[in-house]
């Protein structure tokens, strides 16, 4: 089929489409409802607060400290969790330095290779002990380090001393994302 066939159709159709739509208003129009929107004070800057009772306000900043308080959080994962300290039988060749360069240390954890992908280093999570035999309370952890390449699905906690890797032993917790 030739070009000349399709255009007048397409032009038909185009002009067709253009006359449905609403015309536009003048320029002059707009510049001035602009103006106008400008120059008159919004009603937040005009109105005064209403006066709150004093039960409202205690309300308010209760609100207020519990939000600020809460940690925000995300994404989140149930894995394998164990416990190792600095001791080269433990770890690579270098036992105090973490995947990233920084000091092993409390508050430090390790993750598996395919954790990693969902809480990358720097990532600061929570963890839950779902067995309840071990309180982590609001401890925010850091992921620091990484696990040997054939772990999986697994979180290692840094402790200070064998004693206290050992006691911990091996659980289940929920990893998750603080914001």
């Amino acid at each position: 089929m030739s070009h000349k066939y399709l255009a007048a159709p397409l032009l038909l159709a185009l002009f067709a489409f253009a006359g449905a739509l609403p015309a536009l208003p003048a320029d002059k129009l707009i510049s001035d409802a602009v103006q106008t929107a400008l120059s008159q004070p919004s009603p937040a800057q005009s109105a005064a607060p209403a006066p709150q009772s004093a039960q409202q306000a205690a309300a308010q900043e209760y609100i207020q400290e519990t939000l600020a308080a809460a940690p925000r959080t995300g994404r989140s994962a149930v894995a394998r969790a164990t416990a190792y300290n600095s001791l080269a039988g433990q770890t690579d060749s270098t036992p105090h330095i973490t995947a990233t360069g920084t000091r092993t240390r409390p508050g430090v954890v390790a993750l598996s290779r395919d954790l990693l992908r969902s809480f990358p280093y720097g990532s600061r999570v929570t963890l839950q002990d779902l067995s309840g035999r071990y309180n982590f309370g609001n401890r925010v952890f850091i992921v620091e380090d990484t696990m040997a390449a054939r772990k999986t699905g697994s979180i290692d906690i840094w402790m200070g001393s064998y004693r206290d890797a050992m006691t911990f032993g091996a659980r289940q917790v929920r990893i998750t994302a603080v914001r």
